[in-house]
């Protein structure tokens, strides 16, 4: 399978996003705001080092991820919103772009870091996706970490969910101050390998049981080598219905398209026409990255070919500002 543009040997390019919605300078403190930033480059650090190490792209962007899921600032892991019962159902999903192999967990409540678990479903099963107290014991046979549930609260999102209870918000009744959320990672190795992951806590006040496209493979997450690495953040049922990470991948590969005209076609045309707001990050075979997003904001970040970490989080900034 080839995509538009050969590999360049030993370029390597990641980048990584911790959510799309609506992210005003007025809503963060300069504090908050460095936080955020310093999350982003943690995790750009932590996957840069693999990649830099040799490593495949598939262990930079879980790595990254991992960090992210770690982080209380981000709706995936720790962090993670409030479900309408109080509760938290986290998704997560991983692709190699070598294979075409995948792996997803959803709904699942006690896993510290769901994005292990996508990949132990991807490396260790027949299947893509294992779902709630299944993929539970799953990872618990396959030795990763599981935590009590209330390990994953924070004050702020107890906060917004109580907001959303008072106001009966759910779904697309929602304003979009409740969807922020969903982390992922991208990365290009050096060996020309690309891979996705992305992990979420879903929706603020959402109902049990609901599912978005972060686990789906081709809506919220897909790689495949020689064409791009996508990963996307936002309203996750806009995203299914228009299998958004495949369809950047598709006008690459077939409609000729180079990876930035992709992106913005699949979030700035395709997506606004139904009204689905959110963004993604992806990588092509030649390393180039796009981080589109039609949202206020988008907390986003990458690696330059030089190694340098850029971050954004506003509308109108370029990573690095």
């Amino acid at each position: 399978m080839s995509g538009r543009g050969g590999h360049t040997p030993g370029r390597t390019a990641l980048a990584v996003h911790g959510g799309a919605g609506v992210i005003r300078r007025s809503d963060l403190s300069p504090d908050r705001e460095a936080e955020c930033r310093q999350a982003l480059s943690a995790a750009l650090t932590a996957g840069h080092s693999l990649l830099e190490a040799g490593g495949r792209a598939l262990d930079a962007a879980v790595a990254a991820v991992v960090v992210l899921e770690e982080a209380p600032l981000f709706n995936a892991g720790r962090g993670a919103v409030f479900t309408r019962d109080g509760q938290h159902e986290l998704d997560a999903s991983v692709m190699d772009g070598a294979t075409l192999s995948a792996g997803a967990v959803a709904a699942v409540r006690r896993i510290r870091n769901p994005v292990l678990a996508a990949r132990a479903v991807m490396e260790h099963t027949p299947y893509v996706m294992l779902a709630g107290a299944g993929a539970e014991a799953f990872a618990r046979e396959q030795g990763l970490e599981t935590v009590d549930p209330s390990w994953f609260d924070t004050e702020g999102r107890r906060r917004e969910w109580r907001l959303a209870k008072a106001a009966a918000i759910e779904g697309d009744a929602r304003p979009e101050e409740f969807s922020l959320g969903t982390v992922g990672a991208v990365a290009l190795d050096a060996a020309g390998n690309l891979a996705s992951a992305t992990s979420t806590g879903g929706l603020t006040n959402k109902r049990a049981g609901r599912v978005g496209d972060t686990p789906i493979i081709g809506a919220g997450t897909y790689a495949e080598n020689g064409v791009c690495a996508v990963s996307t953040t936002g309203d996750g049922e806009y995203f299914m219905r228009t299998v958004a990470a495949y369809r950047v991948a598709a006008l690459v590969q077939e409609g000729g398209l180079d990876l930035a005209s992709a992106a913005r076609r699949v979030i700035h045309e395709t997506l606004t026409s139904l009204g689905g707001s959110g963004g993604l990050i992806a990588v092509d075979s030649r390393g180039m990255l796009a981080l589109e997003h039609n949202s206020p904001g988008m907390y986003r970040g990458m690696i330059d070919h030089r190694g340098r970490v850029h971050t954004a989080i506003f509308g109108g900034d370029a990573p690095g500002d």
